[in-house]
């Protein structure tokens, strides 16, 4: 239990370098609108804040509200996703969205055990949209108010287990500004991500430096603990961008694969990597028997996409054929229609660099 002096001193020492010099700016900061709070929220979710933003803008100008949002189609949205990754967050966009939308008349629930219904919103999320939308007594708790709080008070329990992560939750709960909990909630959050950095923190601008134990200790750069490393699996994918009379061969992914609802070209992954010479070979797509003309058009070296457990690497093979023929699971598809598709990021950046 956080005794109350070190409370009330914990809370003036963070509202005093918020109002003073805490200039990080982002603009959902400080609104009351619960969409733009929620639509930021999932967007951050293991995103940047550099990366996100581009992508918050440019929902809120296609989707200015939850209704628009909720009345787009799954391929739009999907669309103006793409190249944000862990694309679950994008389907429980949906459909958070469209609950919203017809189930609750575009109002969002005013209260954590209602925001906590809705898919995708977890703890954290529905104490973000609680305390900054209407002012619920709720501490957010994400990376950012772990490493502060693992460090100001020494606490080496690692974060990535339930006695680690509930302990740390517990203790933010106490030191919560109930009064105040949208600015306390944004000032540590803040601090964390400007000052008590994971790597070569600010120490020197830091509110608690006079009271930082892992200062004190010489343990800022081995706290928070985690427990875990994660495992990489590592994949080869051989993509086919097989073209015919203006159109190209493309399904959208299913099952539960990662990408699931994204659309890709015809894909071939194996075990190990593939010489160049088999990427050229008609034979290696399992196209059938009957030979086609075929052009080479362009072979890609190799590219490498990091995901959070995997590693992909890729190589794509991009060939013309004199005609349209048939592959189970994929469909013909004019060029100008695939440009509105949503693809994997690994793909888009390929299309890119071949324009």
């Amino acid at each position: 239990m956080v005794e109350k002096q070190h409370k009330v001193w914990f809370s003036r020492a963070l509202k005093n370098w918020h109002l003073v010099e805490n200039n990080r700016m982002m603009p959902w900061k400080g609104i009351k609108d619960p969409y733009k709070i929620w639509l930021s929220e999932v967007i951050l979710q293991q995103t940047r804040v550099e990366q996100g933003l581009a992508y918050y803008n440019r929902f809120v100008e296609s989707y200015p509200d939850v209704h628009t949002l909720a009345n787009a189609s799954d391929n739009q949205v999907f669309k103006l996703w793409e190249g944000l990754g862990y694309y679950s967050r994008c389907r429980n966009l949906i459909k958070t969205a469209r609950t919203i939308s017809m189930e609750h008349a575009g109002l969002f629930p005013a209260s954590k055990e209602g925001l906590l219904t809705l898919s995708g919103v977890g703890n954290y999320t529905a104490a973000a949209i609680g305390s900054f939308a209407f002012g619920l007594p709720l501490a957010v708790v994400d990376g950012n108010v772990l490493r502060v709080l693992s460090r100001v008070f020494g606490i080496s329990t690692p974060i990535d287990l339930p006695e680690g992560r509930k302990a740390l939750e517990q203790l933010a709960e106490q030191l919560l500004d109930i009064k105040n909990p949208a600015l306390y909630n944004q000032a540590i959050m803040d601090l964390g991500a400007t000052v008590c950095k994971p790597r070569q923190p600010i120490c020197g601008a830091c509110p608690f430096r006079q009271k930082c134990l892992a200062l004190a200790q010489g343990k800022t750069e081995q706290l928070p603990v985690k427990s875990k490393k994660i495992k990489q699996r590592e994949r080869f994918f051989y993509y086919l961008i097989l073209e015919s009379k203006g159109k190209q061969l493309v399904r959208q992914r299913k099952g539960k694969d990662i990408w699931q609802d994204l659309f890709e070209f015809i894909l071939k992954e194996t075990d190990e990597p593939v010489e160049e010479k088999e990427l050229k070979s008609w034979s290696f797509w399992n196209l059938g028997a009957k030979k086609e003309k075929i052009e080479v058009v362009s072979i890609s070296g190799e590219m490498v996409h990091q995901l959070t457990h995997q590693k992909i690497r890729c190589r794509m093979a991009y060939l013309r054929s004199s005609a349209l023929v048939k592959v189970d699971g994929y469909h013909w598809t004019d060029i100008s229609s695939i440009k509105q598709l949503a693809f994997p990021r690994l793909i888009t950046r390929y299309q890119t660099s071949i324009r």
